[in-house]
């Protein structure tokens, strides 16, 4: 697949880094639940190989994810990194022996994060690091994440990171975190249902920031819609690349990392960025989203 065809490049702002639009998540790469090693070791490898062929030069991972499965299974497969190719990791939880999602957030954990993170993945320096706010319920938790982001800042500063984002948090978080050092990217829960951070995208993409929708795809829910089934058959696509392109068109800051396990499902994520919507489809499925969850 032509590099061309992966929704476009996007440059993190104040950096070197160049990426496709369309990136990779990681996160199934681990065992049910993100636990544990993965059912089918050498076919998560060949998902990681097969991105990095077909031109995705931006996987997004954390070493809370297996724990360290994910990483170790990117290294494995693709050290010594290709040049251009971007890592994107996040901190702020731990997963203990009881498979539970715990809060990592003082100063000690975010330390250890970032050296668990260079160690699985082979690395001496992080592209990018997401401080992400771990929520006890569906939405944002407030509060101040200063303390935090200092720390990554200073993490920085030792060289220890290259860039720093954001990952779960409201618009006055990313704002205080920008008072204490530059932010290339805020990755939140967005898709074409799912539209809550839509002044916060059109905020970013004036800054030149990243904006890099989780669950793109409706996460753990799929997203179901008559529209976009519909508008997937006029296309010749399956409604979930529909869904991907639209996000694509919404606006030229957003990146996408669509995960899977599948290489067969990878190809279709991919191709999403071969799709051209209709104006009068955009206009519509701006102003009210298409469809529900499932």
């Amino acid at each position: 697949m032509s590099e061309s065809k992966l929704g476009d490049q996007f440059t993190f702002p104040g950096t070197s880094m160049t990426v496709q639009r369309i990136g990779y998540g990681a996160m199934q790469l681990a065992g049910p639940g993100v636990w544990g090693p993965p059912k089918d070791p050498d076919g998560a490898v060949a998902v990681l190989r097969e991105a990095v062929a077909a031109g995705v030069n931006h996987i997004d991972t954390s070493d809370f994810y297996g724990p360290h499965v994910t990483n170790q299974i990117i290294r494995q497969a693709l050290h010594p990194y290709p040049a251009g190719l971007v890592i994107v990791t996040k901190l702020g939880a731990r997963r203990p022996p009881d498979k539970s999602w715990q809060l990592a957030i003082s100063r000690e954990d975010l330390i250890a994060g970032v050296h668990d993170n260079l160690r699985n993945l082979g690395l001496d320096a992080l592209d990018i690091v997401n401080y992400r706010v771990m929520g006890s319920g569906h939405g944002l938790e407030e509060g101040s994440i200063a303390e935090q982001v200092t720390v990554l800042a200073d993490l920085r500063r030792k060289g220890l990171i290259r860039q720093i984002g954001l990952s779960n948090v409201t618009a006055a978080q990313v704002a205080e975190a920008q008072a204490i050092t530059d932010i290339v990217c805020v990755q939140n829960n967005y898709n074409v249902v799912y539209r809550q951070d839509d002044a916060l995208i059109d905020d970013l993409a004036r800054q030149g920031i990243a904006y890099v929708p989780f669950f793109p795809l409706g996460g753990f829910t799929p997203l179901q819609s008559s529209t976009l089934s519909e508008a997937a058959g006029r296309l010749g696509a399956t409604p979930m690349q529909v869904a991907l392109a639209w996000l694509l068109h919404r606006s030229p800051n957003i990146l996408l990392i669509p995960g899977t396990s599948s290489v067969a499902h990878l190809r279709e994520n991919l191709a999403a960025g071969q799709l051209i919507l209709s104006p009068q489809s955009l206009a519509e499925w701006t102003g009210s989203p298409p469809c529900r969850w499932g």
